[in-house]
C-alpha cells in the first residue's frame, strides 16, 4: 500500500512539473502571409513539451473572407477568441505587421492572461500607433546604407486592388524583401502561398493603455539582415525585458527555424 502511494505521489509531481515546464504558444502571421508560416516552428516548439496555436488571421490562409473587407478589430478578435478558448496563461508571438496586433489583443486580455508578448521583427507600436505610422518612423530612423545594389522596397512592390483597400505583393520582388537568406523550396513554398492583405489592418492606429499593454512583459526579436525595413529602432519604440538577435532576414521562421524555436522556449 506504501508503495502504491509513493507512486501515486511521484506520478501526481511528475505531472505537475511538467505541467509547470508547458507553455501555451499563440504564433500570429505577418502581412500577406498566413499559419503556413510557422510549419517549421510548430513542431520544433512541441517537441519540446510546449502547446502552439498558430493561426489564421481573417482573409488569410485558409480563413476566405475577402481582404478588403478585413479590419484590424476582426484580426484582434480572433487572436483574442483564441487566446480565451486555452486554459492558463498565453504567449502572444507576433511577426512583421502582427505587431499592433498582439499589442492591441493583449490591451484587451490582460497581464492576467498574457504572460509575455513577443515582437519578431515585428511593429511594436504605442498608443496611437499604426503600422504605416510605424514603417515612417523606423525609415526616417534608419541607418544610411551604402550599397550600390538597389533592392525593390515593399511599397514598390504592392500591387493594389481596384478599390484600393487590399494588396499583393509581386512575386518577383518578395525574395529580396523577406526571403534571402531561405532554401529555393521555401521562397517557392511562400510565392505560392502569400495572399491579399487589408489595407485597413496596416493603416489602422490601436488605442492602448500602460496599465493593460504596458502591463505585459515584452521581448523584441530583431532580425539583423533583414531587407524589407530596418526595425532597429521599433526594438526601442516601448520598453522590453528584452532584445534578442538573429542574423537572419525578416523570415528566420524559414531560414533559422531551430534559433528562433531556442529563444521562443527559453522564454
Amino acid at each position: 500500500m506504501k508503495t502504491k502511494c509513493s507512486l501515486l505521489l511521484w506520478l501526481c509531481l511528475f505531472v505537475t512539473a511538467a505541467n509547470a515546464q508547458s507553455k501555451t504558444y499563440i504564433l500570429v502571421h505577418g502581412g500577406w502571409h498566413g499559419a503556413w508560416s510557422w510549419n517549421k516552428v510548430v513542431p520544433l516548439l512541441e517537441a519540446k513539451g510546449n502547446k502552439v496555436l498558430a493561426i489564421d488571421l481573417p482573409g488569410h490562409g485558409d480563413d476566405k473572407t475577402p481582404a478588403s473587407s478585413v479590419t484590424l478589430q476582426d484580426c484582434v478578435q480572433k487572436v483574442v477568441s483564441v487566446a480565451n478558448s486555452q486554459t492558463g496563461k498565453v504567449i502572444l508571438v507576433g511577426h512583421s505587421m502582427a505587431g499592433v496586433i498582439i499589442a492591441q489583443a493583449a490591451e484587451e486580455l490582460g497581464k492576467e492572461k498574457v504572460a509575455k508578448l513577443v515582437f519578431l521583427d515585428a511593429f511594436m507600436p504605442k498608443n496611437g500607433e499604426s503600422v504605416f505610422a510605424l514603417a515612417g518612423k523606423a525609415a526616417q530612423q534608419a541607418k544610411p546604407v551604402n550599397n550600390s545594389q538597389h533592392f525593390p522596397s515593399l511599397q514598390e512592390s504592392m500591387i493594389f486592388s481596384e478599390d484600393q483597400k487590399a494588396s499583393q505583393l509581386k512575386p518577383e520582388n518578395v525574395m529580396a524583401l523577406f526571403y534571402h537568406d531561405c532554401s529555393k523550396e521555401d521562397i517557392e513554398f511562400a510565392k505560392s502561398k502569400l495572399g491579399w492583405e487589408s489595407m485597413a489592418v496596416l493603416a489602422t492606429p490601436i488605442t492602448v493603455t500602460e496599465a493593460r499593454y504596458g502591463a505585459v512583459p515584452k521581448v523584441y526579436i530583431l532580425c539583423t539582415k533583414a531587407k524589407d525595413l530596418d526595425k532597429s529602432s521599433l526594438s526601442s519604440n516601448v520598453p522590453c525585458e528584452k532584445v534578442y538577435t538573429l542574423a537572419s532576414s525578416h523570415s528566420p521562421f524559414f531560414s533559422m527555424p531551430e534559433k528562433l524555436t531556442t529563444i521562443l522556449d527559453e522564454l
